[in-house]
């Protein structure tokens, strides 16, 4: 009997290794159909998991009602698991290079519970080829056991877009692999129990590597000349939103918007492909261009935010600014990677007074993590005012909020372009 059927008739456990935003939802899907073991390093996330509440405040409690799952952060409770799914982040360090120290930990703690005849499946998003080369060879060494022979692995990328309901684990299709045709079999079915939309079983593990980097890339590349063609038409004095609107009527042309790239998957992947890429000593001309164009977008607001406020006042020093939005997108709690902090920092630098609020994020983990806090109140007489996240409750917001918060030489700089139908009696600026 397979390890599929195990886990279908309760005579093995699914663990999950890391519930955050990508493995919680994981772990919640399969503990309606599988007995689940819920694993995290965090005690104090596990005891609010405990209580039906997630940390990440994306899943509300009725998701885990009717669950068979144990949320611990005891990794002597891993022994009793067959099929382990490590789902913990890949961050970047502060010279954009892999950081894989959480991925290293977990297949760590792996090695040290870990049987004969067990499955292993990574879910992190990795350069190709990283799950073979620097994982298994942790477990491989802490165990004691053989790879395929004695323990199989997997890798079947995440797809969680946080904050996104349309596009959930049930319904957006999963790329599965493993390390021989039974291990992908038995891999394909088990996550054929949550993946409603069905599972693409990839050629190798590399294949599936390879195919989660590139999505973000891909992303990360079109978003880039976007904004090139932002800063481009900005000296034209074109709009570029009036400009996309134009273009969009062809049929074929592929929609992005200008903005700010952070976030911990887009803003992220992209090095650990060129990291990769290195090795093989190729330097990947289009993929880092677009990297240094979107890091540079924060300066670059800044900078228009800074020219704007000397052309209508005669100096900068000491002008006051509101910053709307503090998170990495709309609507989410996140502020992994947030590229708003690169233009507060830039605006701080040129002694500019910076207040920042936003309804979603945490103030005590942006000081804790950024070095600033969020405003409890708006104030008024902003010499400008940046609507940096298109939260729901910013858009919704009238012309006459917006002015109220400004001097009579006061203006907005819109990001995202949310607000371009919506104000005509105050100086409007955009990407």
């Amino acid at each position: 009997m397979g390890i599929y059927k195990d886990l279908v008739n309760k005579k093995e456990k699914v663990a999950v290794i890391g519930l955050g935003y990508v493995g919680l939802p994981i772990a919640l899907a399969l503990a309606k159909k599988v007995s689940v073991i819920g694993f995290d390093i965090s005690s104090e996330r596990v005891e609010m998991m405990k209580n039906n509440e997630d940390p990440s405040e994306e899943l509300p409690a009725s998701e885990f009602e009717n669950s068979d799952i144990l949320f611990t952060a005891d990794i002597e409770n891993l022994r009793a698991a067959k099929f382990y799914i490590v789902a913990v982040p890949t961050p970047i360090d502060h010279h954009n290079l892999p950081d894989l120290k959480p991925l290293i930990s977990a297949s760590t703690t792996v090695g040290k519970v870990i049987k004969k005849g067990d499955y292993v499946v990574f879910e992190s998003t990795v350069y190709p080829g990283c799950t073979e080369e620097d994982c298994v060879p942790v477990i491989e060494q802490l165990s004691g056991l053989e790879f395929r022979k004695d323990f199989m692995v997997g890798y079947s990328p995440e797809r969680i877009n946080p904050g996104d309901t349309k596009h959930t684990l049930q319904n957006v299709v999963k790329v599965v692999s493993g390390c021989c045709e039974t291990s992908l079999e038995e891999i394909a079915k088990t996550y054929e129990l949550v993946a409603e939309a069905g599972v693409h079983r990839a050629a190798s593990i590399k294949v599936a590597e390879a195919a989660k980097i590139i999505e973000n890339t891909q992303r990360d590349v079109n978003i880039a000349l976007i904004n090139e063609l932002s800063i481009i038409f900005n000296k034209m004095g074109i709009n570029t939103y009036e400009v996309l609107e134009a273009a969009g009527t062809k049929w074929n042309f592929l929609k992005f918007s200008p903005g700010l790239v952070g976030g911990h998957c887009i803003g992220v992947d992209p090095y650990y492909l060129t990291y990769k890429a290195k090795e093989f000593g190729y330097h990947a001309q289009i993929i880092n261009s677009g990297r240094a164009v979107n890091d540079g977008m924060g300066s670059h607001i800044a900078g228009r935010i800074i020219k704007e406020i000397v052309a209508r006042n005669g100096a900068s020093n000491g002008a006051k600014v509101l910053v709307m939005g503090a998170t990495f997108k709309e609507n989410v709690s996140d502020i992994r990677n947030s590229k708003v902090v690169d233009v507060i920092d830039e605006l701080k630098s040129f002694g500019l007074q910076v207040d920042v609020i936003d309804p979603f994020a945490s103030s005590s983990d942006l000081e804790k993590r950024y070095g600033f806090s969020l405003v409890e109140q708006e104030s008024d007489h902003y010499n400008a005012v940046l609507v940096a996240v298109n939260h729901d409750e910013y858009v919704d917001k009238d012309e006459a909020y917006f002015k109220g918060l400004m001097d009579e030489k006061g203006f907005i700089f819109d990001v995202k372009g949310s607000l371009k139908n919506k104000v005509g009696n105050i100086k409007y600026l955009s990407l």
